[in-house]
């Protein structure tokens, strides 16, 4: 049997996970969550600079988040590489219930023993909304069906969020829940890239794309 004969379907895949733009609550450092915050014209412009750079990898297909942040940063890439944008509610950012809109000072003042214990590793209903593992539920199925439409060595673009790419890496590369914090955050507009292998799904870059950048996000 010839080497090629013998190759998985399907390895070779990439897929890049990549954060949308700048919002005024990111600046603001108040939590999001599922909240639909506009793009600040920062942030427009990191999605068209970020846009440029992904483009020239030559993705086969680009799913986001149906959040304005994430679909306008994924309408910059679709509109350099002409492939249609798939929104997917699943990938929207963890609802965070009375946590959304408060400032993380604000958060700590209120609700510290609850931060202390997520930033422990603990399941913790943040805000009385979802735990980080019910958004991998969601998320890391649809990142998986659209991977698995792509061609060999295809290239997969979807575009989210902080936490939710997080939960979503943490899940693919099969880390227990209470290590997913091990993993940074993202800056805006930057990504991180999974490689598929013989073993299965592996973190290749992190938090690429710009110089190192502060992290500005419901996940610092």
């Amino acid at each position: 049997m010839t080497a090629e004969a013998g190759k998985k379907p399907g390895r070779g895949r990439r897929v890049i996970l990549w954060r949308h733009g700048q919002t005024s609550w990111n600046v603001e450092r108040r939590f999001q969550g599922s909240t639909d915050v506009e793009l600040t014209e920062t942030g427009v412009g990191q999605a068209r600079r970020a846009a440029r750079l992904l483009a020239s990898l030559k993705p086969n297909a680009i799913v986001a988040s149906d959040l304005k942040r994430a679909a306008n940063t994924a309408a910059e890439l679709s509109a350099l590489t002409d492939l249609d944008v798939t929104h997917d509610e699943g990938l929207r950012e963890t609802y965070a219930g009375v946590w959304q809109g408060l400032t993380h000072e604000e958060i700590i003042a209120r609700h510290g023993d609850e931060y202390s214990a997520w930033k422990r590793g603990e399941p913790v209903r943040r805000g009385g909304g979802e735990l980080e593992t019910e958004v991998a539920d969601r998320a890391a199925p649809v990142v998986l069906r659209h991977a698995d439409k792509l061609p060999e060595d295809g290239t997969l673009v979807v575009v989210s969020h902080g936490g939710t790419i997080r939960t979503t890496i943490g899940r693919l590369l099969g880390l227990e829940s209470q290590h997913w914090e091990s993993l940074g955050g993202l800056s805006n507009c930057c990504w991180s890239v999974l490689g598929e292998g013989a073993r299965g799904w592996r973190l290749l870059e992190h938090n690429a794309g710009t110089l190192p950048e502060p992290v500005l996000g419901d996940d610092d």
